[in-house]
């Protein structure tokens, strides 16, 4: 466990070089990674969410697909389809590029619901259902997805449905001075990431997110502490809905990745708390009145209240 941990550190100390002021970003992306769950990047264009997922895909040795959502993107352009080869008089299937390790779906409010829902299964079920014939996808399998918060025009807001499957909502932000100065001082190195030699390997991987879910133990107290949580957002004033089930699951697993990370084999609360403003947010329905109050502030207020277990 001590070896893997390192080897993490590793990444994130090596990444930072190419991603300026990113690595609490980045940190956060490979916790839901290794979590085997997906992630949401809200943010400005050109703050370097492509980037993060390019590194991340890079460094661990994963095949990387990506979708630029557009109104008039298909589900069949996301899951594949069958074409006929005149030469075997035969239907042959050509995969899309979902059945890539990681998949970055950049802009993905720009596609259709109809689109929207090719993802759905994909990322619940681990497979996708294309005429008629179910395809197991290859593991891990990692959905990054992007959107702009700030445009409208042109865009499909995706429904609770979806966005309960996003186990973590980041935003990567503006990088500070410092690092603006130094990306202009040495310019873009997106392209250098294209040329890393893995840090992993697609085995060592599956071992890890397997070792997290084996070896890192969530006692009872903490548990409670979690459940809290949930009873919090589902008797608040400024929540319609609180956490679901999936959303229960995505705290714990969150947590146990964070205790990992920081080599540990148990849980303790602070493993929560610190992730709960991108593990619930996203996930909760608000009440229309409160539409104006930030969904991030609502919760860390609330999870503020919970007093922690010791």
């Amino acid at each position: 466990m001590q070896l893997r941990n390192k080897t993490i550190d590793e990444i994130i100390t090596f990444l930072s070089k190419y991603l300026h002021g990113k690595s609490s970003s980045l940190k956060l992306a490979l916790i839901a990674f290794f979590s085997r769950g997906h992630l949401l990047v809200e943010d400005m264009p050109g703050l370097g969410k492509t980037t993060i997922a390019i590194a991340i895909a890079k460094a661990l040795g994963m095949n990387f697909g990506r979708i630029q959502c557009t109104s008039d993107l298909l589900p069949s352009d996301i899951t594949g389809l069958s074409m006929f080869n005149k030469d075997t008089s035969a239907f042959e299937f050509h995969p899309g590029p979902i059945f890539n390790n990681i998949v970055l779906v950049d802009e993905i409010n720009r596609a259709t619901p109809k689109t929207q829902s090719a993802l759905l299964e994909a990322m619940a079920e681990k497979q996708t259902t294309i005429e008629g014939k179910t395809y197991k996808l290859i593991r891990p399998f990692f959905v990054i997805a992007t959107q702009n918060p700030v445009e409208q025009f042109g865009t499909f807001p995706l429904p609770e449905s979806q966005l309960d499957r996003f186990m973590m909502k980041i935003s990567v932000g503006y990088p500070d001075r410092n690092a603006v100065m130094e990306i202009l001082k040495s310019g873009s190195r997106r392209e250098e990431l294209y040329d890393i030699v893995p840090m992993m390997t697609k085995e060592d991987v599956i071992a890890i997110q397997d070792d997290i879910r084996k070896s890192v133990v969530i006692s009872d107290r903490v548990l409670d502490y979690i459940l809290d949580i949930v009873e919090a957002t589902r008797s608040s004033k400024f929540i319609l809905a609180g956490i679901s089930t999936r959303g229960v699951l995505a705290i714990q697993a969150t947590a146990q990745t964070l205790a990992y990370f920081s080599g540990r084999d148990y849980v303790i609360p602070e493993d929560v708390k610190v992730l709960a403003p991108y593990t619930v947010p996203h996930r909760l329905i608000y009440r229309e009145e409160y539409g104006s109050v930030d969904k991030k502030e609502i919760i860390q207020s609330l999870v503020e209240q919970i007093r922690l277990p010791v």
